[in-house]
């Protein structure tokens, strides 16, 4: 990867497109909304191939993320509370509790921030036909 600034941040040219980074919310995606949303969509990803190797697909999803950051560290990443909406036929609470074990253990991004940031994860099952 490679990262170019620009008078308010930087930008990155990736094949989906450009990427714009900064401090500063006009002008891109700030630093922290990153890295929250690589582990949040990367969970919810995992958990999805999970739950159909589990036979049991859900057709849609929906996931939130809380975070804690703690301002006498630099603004820090302490907490991140991911909730995943699970959509679906026949989803069972046990199992979808399982697949969500599993996706955190099988998430790189996850793993990657181990030991580092708390990470938690709750989820609610919506029953809808496909």
């Amino acid at each position: 990867m490679e990262f170019h600034s620009k008078e308010n941040g930087f930008v990155g040219q990736f094949a989906y497109g450009e990427l714009h980074v900064s401090g500063d919310e006009q002008y891109g995606f700030r630093p922290f909304q990153l890295l929250v949303s690589s582990i949040a969509v990367c969970s919810g990803g995992v958990l999805r191939k999970v739950l159909e190797k589990m036979r049991m697909p859900c057709t849609d999803m929906k996931v939130t993320a809380e975070v804690e950051r703690n301002e006498e560290q630099a603004n820090r990443i302490e907490k991140i509370h991911l909730h995943f909406v699970v959509i679906g036929e026949a989803l069972e609470e046990e199992k979808v509790r399982k697949a969500v074990d599993l996706a955190r253990k099988n998430c790189p991004m996850a793993q990657s921030v181990e030991g580092s940031i708390v990470l938690t994860e709750s989820f609610e099952i919506v029953s809808r036909s496909a």
